[in-house]
């Protein structure tokens, strides 16, 4: 038998005490074993209603191992198991539609990341959130099961702000979501584009149209927080001489005209959200997968040729690596023998391996990186997205 398999044992009633001048034999149930399947973690619940907190793999924070198996019984009447936290299993995300699920975004009503949602969770409740830092404590505090985040463009890059938070916060990257991005120009009915005098929209959206604006003649620019909550503001101020860039679910929802699409001036326009829970998935390995980590490093030469080492050794693809500096540790000293001690940045590595955790070979190299690397941590072990944004 798989030593992963759980068993599943019949309930025996306990022996009763009785005389040795009257033996009698208590009938006993037939003897059975039912065995279930240990890759099938959907069908486990876990008996605390706490949260669990993630184990450590090969000396790896941040990734969960399989839940405890516990024997069938039957559960309380009053009790929606449905609720019980519990490991989310790749087959949660790859085959949900997300009913029932409540996901955080950051923005207003028609956002792109409202669409990138409903992307990524067709039949969710979206819940608007008016900073990022809000949707990840929504998500820790309960009022969302999910949050949907923006991580980077494709025309500007990326979003140092999540980033920073991810480190910040105590959630897991359980999937991601590429969404193309197509912009509209909107204006209240009545209003025609030689009208425009000014066009409001989050500063991204404002830069990735410029070529077009211009041309429009439309040469004054306001930005504000979000692209939906410029067609807000059009709406609401009844704006006669600007126009909001924004999608046109927000020129639905906001009653607004389109008077242009896909304004932008690059067309291969696509932005890349991560899902975030607050438990990690099981990994898996007959899908392809993407491992997210952060890491830093001591001062001297070649310590990050020495931590691409172990990753190219073990030909593990890598799609990204960008630095940050460590806000725990801003400034070093930095002294030699040829100048004046100074003062430098200590950087942390952001890094997205081609890799799951449950290959052997992934779990290696982050075995071997943990040897010298001064932190570590493993964002989220995910499904890579291979459909069309």
């Amino acid at each position: 038998m798989d030593s992963t398999a759980c068993l599943r044992l019949p309930f025996l009633p306990a022996r009763t005490s009785r005389s040795s001048s009257s033996p009698r034999r208590v009938p006993r149930a037939p003897s059975s074993i039912k065995c279930c399947a240990a890759a099938d973690f959907s069908s486990l619940s876990i008996s605390s209603a706490s949260p669990r907190r993630p184990a450590v793999v090969n000396g790896v924070d941040g990734l969960a191992g399989p839940p405890v198996p516990v024997p069938d019984s039957p559960a309380p009447a009053s009790r929606d198991l449905h609720w019980l936290p519990r490991p989310l299993t790749s087959a949660d995300l790859m085959g949900t539609s997300g009913e029932g699920l409540k996901v955080a975004y950051q923005g207003c009503p028609g956002a792109y990341s409202e669409a990138a949602a409903k992307k990524a969770y067709p039949n969710c409740q979206t819940v608007p959130c008016e900073h990022f830092d809000t949707a990840f404590k929504a998500v820790e505090n309960w009022l969302a099961d999910r949050a949907v985040l923006p991580l980077e463009n494709s025309l500007g890059g990326s979003i140092h702000r999540n980033f920073d938070l991810l480190l910040r916060h105590r959630l897991h990257i359980v999937g991601e979501v590429r969404l193309a991005v197509r912009h509209c120009l909107l204006a209240n009915p009545g209003v025609k584009i030689e009208n425009l005098k000014s066009a409001m929209s989050h500063p991204q959206a404002l830069a990735q149209c410029e070529n077009t604006l211009t041309d429009f003649g439309i040469e004054h620019r306001e930005a504000v927080d979000d692209t939906a909550g410029a067609a807000k503001i059009v709406a609401e101020q009844k704006l006669q001489d600007t126009g909001a860039i924004a999608s046109s679910l927000a020129a639905e929802l906001y009653g607004l005209n389109v008077l242009a699409e896909n304004i932008q001036d690059d067309k291969d326009n696509v932005t890349r959200f991560m899902m975030l829970a607050r438990e990690p998935i099981i990994p898996r390995t007959d899908k392809p997968f993407k491992t997210s980590i952060v890491f830093s490093l001591e001062e001297g030469p070649g310590q990050l040729f020495k931590a691409l080492g172990v990753f190219a050794l073990r030909e593990i693809n890598l799609t990204k690596i960008e630095s940050r500096p460590h806000k725990k540790r801003p400034l070093r000293i930095a002294d030699d023998s040829f100048s004046t001690p100074s003062k430098q940045f200590d950087y942390l590595f952001y890094m997205d391996l081609e890799a799951s955790m449950a290959d052997p070979k992934t779990q290696n190299a982050l075995g071997n990186l943990k040897e010298f690397a001064t932190f570590l941590r493993v964002l989220g072990s995910y499904p890579t997205d291979v459909n069309e944004a």
